[in-house]
């Protein structure tokens, strides 16, 4: 079963991501922006990762693509993709690279949602939470693509239970 990490929204943290990396068992790691870290510092090591609006290393990409046993996620921050509005032109986006679950970050709001066919999930802020008080990341497991479970957590590593996530993208 793999298992992705999602963060997004670190603003800076150094310590508290490696402390996250090494919490848990994971296959995959994703950062949708906002680190405000050079790419190639120890803490970004091994991270699919994107450039948000605080990141200034010209170096991350604005948008990447990943397959995990064929599931294809879209991975971006959001900011070019106005998420702050809606998430009409993320969607398309996504489709338009056939990616059924899209990762972001920018509003700073932990949550995941399926809309037609796809998954949208934003891991909120480790740094800077917006609509509530844990400073929050995500974990995405799946057994088939009938079983596919977001798991929220605080800074801390306690689960945010409200906000845990299971739907299918078959």
């Amino acid at each position: 079963m793999p298992k992705v990490l999602i963060m997004s929204d670190s603003h800076g943290l150094t310590e508290e991501i490696l402390e996250i990396k090494n919490r848990h068992d994971i296959d995959h790691m994703i950062h949708c922006g906002d680190s405000e870290l050079e790419m190639d510092t120890p803490e970004m090591a091994k991270f699919l990762k994107v450039g948000g609006n605080c990141d200034f290393d010209d170096r991350y990409p604005d948008e990447q693509v990943h397959s995990v046993d064929g599931l294809h996620i879209f991975i971006t921050h959001g900011h070019l993709h106005d998420v702050k509005s809606n998430l009409m032109k993320l969607s398309y986006r996504a489709e338009e690279n056939s990616a059924k679950v899209i990762c972001y970050g920018h509003t700073h709001i932990a949550g995941a949602q399926k809309v037609a066919d796809q998954l949208f999930i934003n891991p909120g802020s480790v740094r800077l939470p917006r609509n509530r008080p844990e400073k929050t990341y995500a974990l995405m497991e799946w057994e088939s693509k009938d079983n596919i479970s977001i798991t929220f957590f605080s800074l801390s590593g306690e689960q945010v239970k409200e906000l845990s996530y299971t739907t299918t993208l078959s």
